[in-house]
């Protein structure tokens, strides 16, 4: 299904100026574009529309340890509700915990890498609100947080 993710301001990388009222299409687990939310719209008719509040970018990589919770999949969702869907290989030090973030879609990278949105990259979105709060987390092109 093609999703298109809209939003206040769109961030790219989150080092750059933001795109307004921007947004990132998704079909299945990649990025097929990424723009003002009107081209989009225009270039994909057919597609569902999510609107967000604040600012929508590219998920985080969670740096450091995992939170503490009672099992592996809650560790690892608590990393989603931060605007991440990254973590870093050595903070998932036991076999449940792999597990758990292969079965989630969740990247364990060897080191931290630069967060970017790019066409055909894979849909990893976060959308963060005026305070830093994150409002909604796409892993894989899969919505897999929502702030009610």
């Amino acid at each position: 299904m093609l999703t298109i993710h809209a939003a206040d301001e769109l961030r790219l990388r989150w080092d750059t100026e933001p795109v307004r009222d921007g947004a990132v299409a998704v079909r299945g687990d990649r990025v097929v574009g990424a723009g003002p939310l009107s081209e989009l719209r225009e270039r994909f008719p057919e597609a569902r529309l999510r609107r967000w509040p604040g600012v929508l970018g590219p998920a985080l990589v969670h740096e450091g340890p995992l939170p503490q919770a009672p099992s592996p999949r809650e560790r690892l969702h608590a990393v989603l509700k931060s605007g991440s869907t990254a973590v870093l290989e050595r903070y998932t030090d036991t076999a449940e915990l792999r597990a758990a973030a292969v079965r989630n879609e969740i990247a364990v990278l060897p080191r931290v890498r630069e967060s970017v949105i790019v066409d055909t990259g894979r849909a990893d979105l976060a959308v963060f609100d005026t305070d830093g709060a994150c409002v909604a987390t796409v892993c894989a092109g899969r919505l897999v947080h929502r702030r009610r």
